[in-house]
């Protein structure tokens, strides 16, 4: 296949590193997915990557990322595990779902990463220029056998208004949601709501950005089976991080 013409302009060289941090499942204890996130070579923030990313280099970026973020988990031992590797990627950046994504499957298959393993995850604080087009893009890699994950739900330039034209296979929570879940009956309120409207529509919940305990523990009693955040792990440069879990303990909710 030849490819988009967004691909045949893919010429911008980036130096790129990844952190992964895992996703645990809290009822196995084992981590059911690392998000792959960018770092510069040698361990510079997202932020310091993200600021040489225009809108004329944005595909290769997206592309670039995809390579970097693949070889660098199996590199890391992801492939003797049986956790799923999660990549974020640039919904503006992909013409052609078909095209764009020829460079994924080579290279996966070049390491031995099985695709089935693989998630496409983009977040709801890019706005999108053709929602159709997105829809397009999940339609796609879901009739190809991957995972896509709708990111920071519940922040950026839509939510549930979203969510009516774009059904992912994962939603991951926005932080705020869970920052003081454990003192804020409101939020708690949104969340247990939350998860049992994705539950009726058979999508996976992911809260992020868990650093208390009392976070932990009450997003457990919410129903809440996969998390994201320091409290777990840290990301790992190059490296697949271990995980730990605090120790269950019945959780009193204050109001």
């Amino acid at each position: 296949m030849s490819g988009c013409s967004g691909c045949r302009q893919a010429g911008t060289s980036f130096e790129l590193a990844m952190a992964f941090q895992p996703i645990v499942d809290v009822e196995t204890g084992r981590a059911w997915a690392y998000e792959a996130l960018v770092r510069g070579p040698n361990g510079e923030g997202a932020g310091h990557v993200l600021a040489g990313v225009t809108a004329e280099n944005r595909y290769a970026f997206d592309q670039q990322c995809r390579i970097a973020a693949i070889t660098q988990a199996v590199a890391a031992g992801i492939v003797e595990t049986d956790a799923r590797l999660s990549i974020n990627f640039l919904p503006n950046a992909v013409y052609s779902p078909v095209a764009c994504i020829q460079l994924t499957l080579k290279t996966a298959a070049a390491v031995g990463f099985p695709t089935d393993r693989l998630i496409f995850e983009f977040t709801e604080n890019e706005e999108m220029a053709d929602t159709a087009h997105v829809a397009t893009i999940i339609d796609t890699y879901r009739r190809m056998g991957f995972a896509t994950a709708l990111d920071d739900f519940g922040a950026g330039h839509a939510g549930l208004s979203l969510l009516a034209r774009l059904q992912t296979d994962i939603i991951k929570l926005d932080m705020e949601l869970v920052r003081n879940i454990d003192a804020s009956l409101p939020r708690r309120m949104i969340v247990e709501g939350l998860v049992e409207m994705f539950a009726r529509m058979n999508i996976t919940v992911v809260a992020e950005g868990i650093e208390t305990v009392a976070e932990y523990r009450t997003l457990r009693a919410l129903g809440v089976r996969y998390m994201q955040g320091y409290l777990l792990a840290r990301p790992g440069f190059r490296v697949l991080p271990a995980h730990v879990l605090p120790d269950d303990v019945p959780v009193m909710l204050r109001a």
